[in-house]
């Protein structure tokens, strides 16, 4: 491990908090498992292939957009850090991390993912990559532990990939925001990507792909509850399902119970009775338009500087400054 990389952990959860939100989750109706037990190393890989697909647009076009307009905004936001929140491997973070260095202003990436070891592999690969930079890489979940990034001076924080989506825009994205903004300084910039409202037809292919990868990365969610609270779902049980909630302007990702069956979480002493066709909610991914994104930032501390988009309004990528 190269001198100029080092990695923090975030605390561990405290006793029975992990157990008592699954819990919760698998006794509400719809039936639900976190999002959090999609990113093992596994599940990690699996997302960077989906970001791969031709049916998901999402990670080209940002990247386009990145590409188009990096300079413009390492120049606004002077930024000799970069915060990277939910890292994965940084493909698209490179292209800021270029323009910073072209800029002559790289000197710290503060990767932050829950998979340690994507974690790893990135920071050698960005060493490498770039003479002179400084990783350090924190090992959590961003929504629990942004106490633990470092401070900073001359920050610009990435939330890319539309992860905020993943957030139920009423609650917990604005409880997100806030947290993110006391940990932030005055002045400093937050690069927020969002997926944006559109043909609901465009959005549905981009979570069913032809492939099929997204709908490993779906089941694969319960390879982990079975590994980490002893439980005995059997994957090939379950169908996934992906569509459109334009009342909620969100896309909700479902496994659907192929036949009645009764799977013992041990961990957590449940047995959960499905029906055939009986289905557990996995993700939600809601849409945004320029209105929605400038009134989250507004009550969460931030004002939206820029608002940039596509050609075919399919992604956005904004730019906003802590208050």
């Amino acid at each position: 491990m190269s001198s100029k990389i080092t990695i923090s952990y975030g605390p561990a959860p405290e006793e029975g908090v992990a157990e008592r939100e699954l819990a919760e989750g698998l006794r509400a109706q719809p039936p639900r498992i976190p999002t959090r037990y999609f990113y093992d190393d596994r599940g990690s890989e699996l997302f960077e292939r989906i970001t791969e697909l031709p049916e998901y647009y999402q990670t080209r076009t940002e990247r386009a957009l990145l590409e188009e307009h990096a300079a413009a905004i390492i120049e606004a936001a002077q930024a000799e850090e970069l915060v990277e929140l939910g890292s994965g491997a940084a493909t698209k973070t490179r292209v800021l991390l270029s323009a910073m260095q072209d800029a002559g202003l790289l000197r710290l990436f503060v990767p932050f993912d829950v998979s340690e070891g994507i974690l790893r592999r990135t920071a050698e690969e960005l060493t490498e990559e770039y003479p002179g930079l400084e990783v350090r890489g924190v090992v959590g979940n961003f929504l629990e532990h942004l106490g633990e990034l470092p401070d900073g001076h001359r920050r610009l924080v990435a939330f890319l990939g539309g992860t905020v989506g993943n957030l139920r825009p009423e609650t917990q994205a604005p409880q997100f925001m806030e947290s993110l903004a006391d940990v932030m300084s005055p002045g400093d910039l937050l690069l927020i990507g969002t997926d944006r409202i559109k043909d609901p037809a465009i959005i549905e292919a981009a979570y069913n792909d032809s492939a099929g990868v997204t709908a490993q990365f779906n089941l694969n969610a319960l390879n982990v509850v079975n590994r980490e609270f002893d439980a005995n779902f059997v994957p090939e049980q379950f169908a996934h399902r992906a569509f459109y909630c334009p009342e909620n302007r969100w896309i909700e990702m479902r496994l659907v119970s192929q036949r009645a069956q009764t799977v013992r979480v041990g961990a957590l002493d449940i047995e959960l009775e499905l029906a055939a066709g009986e289905e557990i909610l996995t993700e939600i991914s809601a849409k945004y338009d320029q209105a929605r994104l400038e009134s989250l930032l507004g009550q969460s501390g931030f004002e939206l500087l820029e608002w940039r988009t596509d050609e075919k309004g399919l992604f956005a990528l904004s730019l906003a400054r802590r208050v």
